[in-house]
């Protein structure tokens, strides 16, 4: 129960997230209305992505120092769930998108996605991620698996940052926080949101560090049937 109460602490935070997410009052504010909830789950589920791709990264770069394996298996199980996150907040922004930025006359959006810098960067850095996941599939030698897969999972850490938090600071985007545009936090996000956003934000990410961990455990099994 010890090891565990972060576990535990991940359900509750979750279940607390989705059913105060929508039943607690929210700002009443022009253009968003209601689908400011969608700010506990389409940002902080961005949260957890940036913060199990960090993981990523550090074991990459601690697989690039040691060879140890398991560093690269981690790496690699955090991508997976980091990709499982990126996908759930396009799909979570797309929707937002339709039933905000529609209402906006000088951004109609027609359909389900819309010409924005921020949005489709993250879809490049999607793409990008899933390439990582090809290239493992293409090389049959561990070591060499292992490193190659290292060297550019660094690299798709960079481009991440460029596209979702460099780009749209420099560019016209319709992102709260970007492009000139002030951030939630400034005008949006009142004390009862608070409440529920940054146990939502360290939900998230605990039941994400939980899957990967089940992800991880899995493959020290499999490696071990293999050896």
């Amino acid at each position: 129960m010890k090891k565990n109460w972060w576990k535990i602490l991940a359900v509750v935070l979750v279940i607390y997230t989705i059913v105060a997410g929508f039943l607690m009052d929210v700002p009443a504010k022009p253009i968003l209305h209601e689908t400011i909830r969608n700010q506990y789950f389409h940002v902080c589920m961005w949260f957890a992505m940036l913060i199990t791709m960090t993981v990523s990264l550090v074991y990459s770069i601690k697989y690039l120092l040691n060879s140890d394996p398991m560093h690269d298996v981690i790496a690699f199980e955090a991508v997976n769930i980091s990709i499982l996150f990126g996908v759930l907040g396009l799909i979570t922004g797309s929707v937002w998108a339709k039933f905000t930025w529609s209402e906006w006359p000088l951004f109609s959006v027609k359909g389900w996605w819309v010409n924005d810098v921020k949005l489709n960067g993250a879809a490049v850095c999607m793409l990008v991620y899933m390439a990582y996941l090809v290239l493992r599939g293409s090389l049959e030698e561990e070591q060499k698996r292992a490193k190659i897969s290292s060297v550019y999972n660094i690299f798709a850490y960079v481009i991440m940052i460029v596209f979702l938090l460099i780009l749209p600071r420099m560019t016209v985007s319709l992102h709260p926080g970007n492009g000139g545009n002030p951030g939630f936090s400034s005008y949006d996000l009142s004390n009862t949101m608070r409440m529920v956003f940054y146990p939502a934000v360290i939900g998230w990410t605990l039941l994400g560090l939980w899957m990967m961990q089940l992800r991880i455990r899995t493959r020290k099994i499999e490696m071990k049937n293999y050896l």
